[in-house]
């Protein structure tokens, strides 16, 4: 009876664009050259198609907070500052959905301190962190079947007590529907 009074609101971002790919035959010397005279462009919708583009992303209302503050999971299997962007790409009647997800790893950890990139530490041992990084992974393969995690913890550095953490709950789990990557941005800097 109070649904009437409940406004359904999100922490999120939309943005939807028309967007119309144009392109002719001739290479960019060619249109570059002082002796190709200008051509105007024309859009055909058969050759030039337009495209509807949308990207939603919307934040999830557990274990919401500021960086620094919140991290890893919770005894539910939320983690963290947890997002979900899904990218819509609709052409000729047809609708192309990639959905990327982001969050804190699926450890117990935390960083104490107000200074800037304070020392993360793990706050629970690695039995007990097993049934929350399994109760987060089974929701995520329930609404999204397989997942390629990307892990962009630093490798070498003070982060690191963090990426090993996770590799080990992802090895003990054992799931055939993840795929583990792990990509250290310090490294291709």
């Amino acid at each position: 009876e109070v649904d009437f009074w409940i406004i359904p609101i999100i922490q999120g971002f939309v943005q939807i664009e028309e967007l119309v790919v144009n392109y002719s035959e001739s290479s960019d010397d060619d249109k570059s050259s002082p002796e190709t005279p200008p051509q105007e462009s024309t859009c055909v919708d058969d050759v030039h198609p337009t495209f509807l583009v949308a990207l939603i992303s919307r934040r999830s209302r557990h274990r919401a907070g500021m960086r620094y503050k919140r991290r890893g999971v919770d005894k539910n299997g939320n983690v963290a500052n947890y997002v979900e962007t899904e990218q819509l790409i609709h052409v000729h009647n047809h609708t192309l959905s990639y959905i990327q997800t982001r969050g804190s790893v699926p450890v117990f950890w935390s960083q104490v301190g107000y200074r800037y990139n304070p020392r993360p530490r793990l706050d629970k041992s690695e039995n007990e962190t097993v049934s929350c990084f399994r109760a987060h992974f089974e929701e995520q393969l329930k609404n999204y079947k397989k997942q390629v995690i990307i892990n962009l913890v630093d490798q070498t550095g003070r982060e690191k007590i963090i990426g090993d953490a996770y590799l080990k709950q992802v090895l003990l789990y054992n799931n055939p529907n993840l795929t583990y990557v792990s990509f250290d941005f310090h490294e291709h800097w």
